[in-house]
């Protein structure tokens, strides 16, 4: 073959790789796009909102300018005042003014109705010198001559801010610099703890089930298991709400599980299983039980029977067998369920809300009730992120020491 075909044949090849790999990459573009608008940009943007900090920025943008430079240690500016009168003027309607009294009493109680009272009035605040706006915001009302809602407001004039996210670490942002929140006020490093030892329970309690469930299925003909997997399956075609109702029927005190333990004997008053942690980690069990038995199943399906005969075979005891040679061959299995189950967990919210106490709330309550009922968006997301970071931590120590690494450290 002459230089002339040598080259020719590899530009054919070249030109032939590009089609490959253009239509492998037209192949995998809905998969792409579907993920980019469903998964990576409500995570940005959830991301993004937990440092967003718009209200003070948007509604009092003249104040901010007037305050810049302010100590809170210094009188007010009469500048400030007069900076706030015309932003509260320039105010469309009631609702922005409640976006910013809303931003503002999250940080400093009362905030909300000096801002609304204030909005009330700002007609008669229009054109107002310095001093003439700053004796009549005092007048109005005399918590303007304080320095804390000034100090709130220089503090939130930026439009980004680390509080959310300070906040939910039990952390505050003060002239004295970051600080952490009194005791009787941190609940949110407490209440991460609660949601991430519950997840580890359910875990943990979902392997020990479902393990010997799986590896007794995988033994099973085919056909057999197919059909014992239906009964597996059953919790995925029940609505959650009814699955908890049907918890609460099993578990309350005159519920058939006290009734049959105490038919058999075994109790002389009935059990607390209701309204605690123990009828959310039974619950949560029962529901998250598939999670772990599916992904057990399919790789204990695929492990031969011959290594653990053969390892009784040359003199093993059969559990010894089972130990060394089997259990090591379902450890991508056990990986797959206790990371899917774990991170299902310590997301979930209806069941601790309907089945446990106030002491047994997870964190997604504290999202729900910031986004729903608060309109807390900025708080509600930077829960969300700090539940994001400590699971992407634990799932990379979990791998870091699950592959040998941290052993191999050690």
């Amino acid at each position: 073959m002459t230089g002339a075909e040598s080259s020719a044949a590899a530009g054919a090849l070249r030109r032939e790789q590009r089609v490959r790999i253009a239509r492998a990459l037209l192949l995998t573009l809905p998969l792409f796009v579907f993920l980019l608008f469903t998964f990576l940009v409500p995570i940005g943007a959830l991301l993004l909102r937990a440092v967003e900090n718009p209200e003070v920025a948007r509604a009092l943008p003249a104040t901010v300018r007037a305050l810049a430079g302010w100590r809170e240690d210094a009188p007010v500016p009469d500048a400030a005042y007069a900076a706030l009168a015309r932003d509260l003027g320039a105010l469309r309607d009631t609702a922005d003014a409640g976006l910013l009294a809303r931003r503002l009493n999250g940080e400093w109680p009362g905030a909300r109705s000096l801002v609304m009272g204030t909005f009330r009035k700002r007609e008669a605040l229009a054109g107002l010198e310095a001093a003439a706006a700053k004796a009549a915001l005092v007048d109005g009302d005399p918590r303007w001559a304080q320095p804390e809602p000034w100090a709130v407001i220089a503090r939130n004039g930026s439009r980004w801010t680390p509080d959310y996210l300070l906040a939910a670490v039990d952390l505050r942002r003060t002239s004295q610099g970051i600080e952490r929140v009194p005791d009787d006020q941190a609940v949110f490093v407490r209440l991460l703890l609660r949601t991430l030892g519950i997840g580890a329970t359910v875990t943990v309690l979902c392997l020990v089930f479902a393990y010997p469930l799986a590896w007794w299925l995988s033994t099973l003909s085919a056909r057999t298991a197919n059909r014992l997997l239906i009964l597996v399956l059953v919790p995925f075609w029940t609505s959650i709400l009814v699955r908890v109702a049907a918890w609460i029927v099993l578990l309350q005190s005159e519920g058939l599980v006290n009734r049959a333990l105490a038919g058999m004997g075994w109790i002389d008053r009935p059990l607390e299983l209701l309204f605690n942690r123990t009828g959310v980690v039974i619950a949560m069990t029962h529901i998250l039980l598939p999670f772990m038995i599916l992904p057990l199943y399919s790789v204990m399906r695929s492990i031969p029977r011959d290594y653990q005969r053969a390892a009784v075979s040359l003199g093993s005891h059969p559990l010894g067998a089972f130990v060394r040679v089997v259990v090591p061959q379902t450890l991508p299995g056990v990986t797959a369920g206790v990371l899917l189950v774990f991170i299902l967990a310590i997301g979930y919210y209806v069941t601790p809300a309907l089945l446990g106490g106030p002491a047994d709330q997870m964190l997604s309550y504290s999202v729900a009730q910031y986004a729903n009922v608060e309109l807390n968006w900025g708080m509600a997301c930077a829960l969300g992120a700090v539940l994001l970071a400590a699971t992407l931590v634990l799932y990379g120590v979990y791998r870091r020491f699950a592959s040998g690494e941290g052993l191999a450290a050690a």
